[in-house]
């Protein structure tokens, strides 16, 4: 998916030292393209946090009527020094990509796209679709591996039952299953529906910081209230985690954790990049066509313009620092 912003913020990520307590992040709302664009929620980067282990980027969006909004056509468009993960609870998009992949992101399904070096895709719902409604993620690449050539991953994860819940593991090890998909840092992805009253304890690395964004119903992470669409920061330290549901109806989060990046990024629009004139590069080779991206067969329709950069060079920008433990 496309950071669509007309003035997108520049951002610098950086890891920050621990604490025992959860932030709850509140999203904000940005028009996801065209005069009829549907509007998704947007919990990562924004200034109270940037990163959480290599997820640098999470927009969540629907249940959506896509009769009425006008549902997803977000044109081709670049992407430098990450990858997108994308997953769905309802609905369908197509995915055509400039490695020629032309692919279906269905509910349920993993589809994890490489854009180290560069790379361009467009994203469109199908005509079948009545209700739009999933989340969008980006993973940054650690500088031994952001220049890595342009890939494509789909998995379906088995669901894992546990008491009061159904864990789906899209990256990463929890509750004994291990997805088959390689990354490039130390990573968590997956899905938890939480049944209503459910209290469940998952042993987690304590190395690794979490984050639960919260799809339907509220929950609590470590005791701490979590409401829809909010997302529930927990530092490193902890080898379990706690999520309860104290709703009377059926709770689903999407569970992000890693090990602390430990690398500075620049990430702007949709660039992730290491300083101001890597990517202004980026940009300038995006607006020439140039053959670092590719293009993507089949799209109906012209790429998306890369905005203007701001006036001033791209400022540092990364998780505040936490009180001492």
């Amino acid at each position: 998916m496309s950071n669509t912003e007309t003035s997108p913020a520049e951002v610098v990520c950086a890891a920050r030292a621990a604490a025992a307590r959860v932030e709850v992040l509140t999203p904000r709302d940005v028009p996801l393209g065209g005069p009829r664009a549907m509007t998704v929620r947007r919990t990562l980067p924004q200034r109270d946090r940037s990163m959480i282990g290599a997820w640098c980027f999470a927009d969540h969006y629907g249940p959506d009527d896509v009769s009425a909004t006008g549902g997803m056509d977000v044109a081709p468009h670049p992407h430098t020094g990450l990858q997108t993960a994308s997953w769905l609870f309802s609905g369908e998009i197509e995915h055509r990509d400039s490695l020629g992949v032309h692919a279906l992101v269905r509910p349920g399904e993993l589809n994890l796209m490489t854009g180290g070096h560069g790379i361009c895709h467009s994203e469109v719902s199908t005509p079948g679709t009545t209700v739009l409604h999933g989340v969008q993620l980006w993973i940054a690449l650690p500088d031994a591996h952001r220049d890595a050539p342009r890939d494509f991953r789909h998995h379906v994860p088995e669901p894992v039952a546990l008491p009061g819940a159904v864990v789906r593991v899209f990256l990463g090890e929890l509750a004994g299953t291990t997805s088959p998909v390689p990354a490039f840092t130390p990573l968590l992805g997956a899905e938890v529906v939480l049944e209503p009253g459910a209290d469940l304890v998952l042993d987690v690395d304590p190395g690794f910081e979490h984050g639960v964004l919260v799809d339907r119903g509220a929950v609590e992470l470590a005791g701490a209230r979590v409401d829809h669409a909010e997302l529930g920061y927990l530092a490193p330290g902890h080898d379990a985690l706690r999520l309860a549901n104290p709703g009377g109806g059926p709770a689903r989060v999407m569970l992000l954790g890693g090990r602390p990046f430990g690398e500075e990024i620049v990430m702007w629009w949709n660039f992730v990049g290491r300083d101001h004139d890597e990517i202004a590069r980026f940009r300038a080779e995006w607006q020439a066509e140039s053959d670092r991206f590719g293009r993507v067969a089949g799209y109906p329709g012209d790429r998306l313009p890369a905005p203007a950069l701001p006036n001033g060079r791209l400022r540092p920008r990364g998780n505040p620092p936490l009180p001492p433990r």
